[in-house]
């Protein structure tokens, strides 16, 4: 396993091995990108400083065609949190990169022009990127493909990236527009001057035992295939009232309890109104992906990709927003300028809210009277958020950092863990995902654990759960959790996509494992795989003075209940559970590794805290 590193500072290229013990203890993407970015960072390094360490990273099956694995992992240190960071992303760009027979990039230092680079199978090369430089994600991609030719695939950012938002994302696939969205990757990006990394392949990955691996693909394609129906058909908005009804969809920056308007933004709704076809990731056969067209609306035309679940859930039911062309707008522009549609949403919200409560003036605002369900204004704050400008310059810094400017009373609803926003969950509504929140390594994230299938109709035998838990009790929640999290970090490492949970079992994914590179792993030693990344993880944000302080929720969702629908009168008792969590972890109380848990996982002689 072969890595390339490049020194943008002074264009040095070269490579980094990865041993054999490295991969069977980390297996790739993201936690091999966690090995290497604490290898190569620490406390003191500034995000946006050329010291920062930004990794592109696959697994052992992307490439492959082992289903829904065409994905990789991109991971830094935050500039939202100051702390690890780590985004998934599908699409092709990870297959693609397989194809040139590297496992991933290493990149430091800041380039003094803009460029991008391009790796094929040999090597990586350093191009001039100032004819794409200002340009945004769609007319980057397409003029870069449009050059390169057949097979490029392209990883951009836009003028959100080039401008250092914190919000900015990375953006693959074009107009496809699948993002690497969350913890502002894409400002370390355009801090290092960096506009594109292409991948350009020609190898097919080797398979270890192609004939049992061409079996087992066959036979979970079609297990996949029939869980995914209605991912397939409606995308992921498609479930948004049944999330309405629990009390999960986020109303009025969490202050609302029930609306019906959300029916409006809803993925059937879309796909009746605005549908033009459907797209898949590398080696998927669900298709999740919308394409939409909307040829005439008051904010402008769409076509390209149509909003996911989160998207509806922060530029919408977040800002109570319910005119779909406006959210469909607002998304397209998020994905155009490269913009994490969850942190956006979140701010703009952070926005109204403290406009409504003058915290914020019309003169502040530039004219534009930042109220909530106003489309127009929403759409708009995209814009300045992007381009860095007006009030939009206030609330790119994201809402820990907004909400600070704005004074204490903004302090009550800047809602956020670690720095990172939360996403269109209401952890109000499933205890596990409170608890999932506070503990993740990247800050708020429901995909961290993915907990809340396991609170509706998931059951995992394998881990021991037959049956769903109830979502408003603690019992079993501390251990659950951590589980949890620790599997959704081995799926973040082999590179397979969260959605298939359910449908592919733990046996299935080391079969895959064993057939596609020879490595075997008994399930003992795979969940402690996925506990070794965790822990590395949170000894990375440890070093960077994060402690139980930290492990916390916004005060919002801690003290104020819904007053309808499922989770009614509802509050996690976050303490309760934290100190089962820790327990079950081996940590200290003060959300420690304990030295006798670094020395089980294999990090005590290189990890001490």
């Amino acid at each position: 396993m072969l890595f390339l590193e490049v020194d943008l500072s002074t264009g040095q290229v070269g490579t980094r091995g990865i041993s054999g013990e490295e991969q069977r203890a980390y297996l790739g993407g993201s936690g091999l990108g966690a090995k290497i970015l604490y290898d190569t960072t620490g406390p003191q390094t500034d995000p946006l400083g050329p010291e920062n360490t930004l990794i592109f990273s696959i697994g052992p099956l992307t490439g492959t065609g082992f289903p829904c694995s065409g994905r990789h992992s991109i991971v830094a240190k935050s500039v939202l949190t100051g702390l690890f960071a780590e985004s998934d992303v599908g699409g092709r760009w990870g297959t693609e990169l397989a194809k040139t027979g590297w496992s991933g990039l290493i990149i430091q230092g800041r380039a003094q022009d803009p460029v991008y680079v391009l790796v094929t199978k040999d090597g990586l090369h350093i191009h001039d990127a100032r004819e794409v430089w200002g340009k945004d994600t769609f007319e980057s991609s397409a003029r870069l493909t449009e050059k390169w030719g057949k097979g490029i695939q392209a990883a951009v950012i836009g003028p959100a990236g080039e401008k250092q938002v914190p919000l900015a994302c990375i953006m693959h696939d074009g107009a496809h527009a699948r993002a690497a969205g969350r913890c502002g990757l894409g400002a370390v990006m355009g801090s290092k001057n960096l506009k594109a990394v292409l991948t350009q392949g020609t190898k097919r990955p080797t398979i270890y035992d192609a004939a049992s691996f061409k079996a087992l693909s066959r036979t979970l394609n079609q297990q996949i295939k029939s869980a995914g129906h209605a991912l397939s058909t409606c995308g992921t908005a498609g479930g948004i009232m049944s999330l309405e009804a629990s009390g999960d969809l986020p109303i009025k920056n969490f202050r609302q309890s029930r609306w019906p308007e959300a029916e409006k933004l809803s993925g059937e709704v879309l796909a009746e109104l605005y549908l033009t076809g459907r797209f898949h990731c590398g080696a998927c056969p669900i298709g999740c992906g919308r394409e939409i067209r909307i040829d005439k609306s008051p904010y402008g035309p769409v076509q390209g990709a149509g909003p996911e679940y989160e998207s509806v859930g922060t530029l919408g039911s977040y800002c109570l927003v319910h005119d779909l062309e406006a959210v469909c707008q607002g998304n397209d522009l998020c994905n155009r300028y490269g913009l994490d549609t969850i942190s956006t949403g979140a701010a703009i919200a952070l926005g109204m809210e403290a406009y409504e409560r003058r915290l914020l003036s019309i003169q502040d605002t530039g004219g534009l009277p930042l109220e909530w369900g106003n489309g127009s204004a929403m759409v708009e704050m995209v814009r300045q958020i992007g381009d860095r400008t007006g009030c939009g310059a206030l609330l790119g810094r994201g809402v820990r950092q907004a909400a600070r400017d704005l004074g204490p009373p903004a302090g009550e609803f800047s809602l956020h863990v670690k720095g990172l926003e939360l996403p269109a969950h209401d952890p109000r509504a499933f205890f596990s995902s409170a608890l999932s929140y506070a503990t993740s390594n990247r800050g708020a994230c429901h995909l961290a654990g993915f907990t809340h299938g396991l609170e509706e109709s998931l059951t995992m035998p394998e881990l021991g759960y037959n049956q769903p838990f109830d979502p408003f009790t603690t019992s079993g929640k501390g251990e659950m959790v951590a589980r949890m999290q620790d599997l959704m970090g081995l799926f973040d490492s082999l590179k397979v996509c969260k959605f298939v949970l359910g449908a592919l079992s733990i046996q299935d994914l080391l079969q895959g494992l064993q057939a596609t590179t020879g490595q075997e792993l008994d399930f003992t030693e795979f969940m402690q795989t996925g506990e070794r990344i965790f822990n590395l993880k949170r000894v990375f944000n440890i070093l960077c003075g994060v402690s139980r302080k930290d492990d916390t929720l916004p005060l919002r969702v801690m003290t104020r209940t819904r007053d309808a629908g499922r989770a009614k009168g509802q509050l996690p008792p976050l303490g309760r559970m934290l100190g089962a969590y820790y327990a079950v972890r081996g940590w200290d109380e003060f959300g420690r590794p304990r030295p006798e848990t670094l020395r089980r996982l294999g990090l005590k002689e290189n990890y001490e805290l």
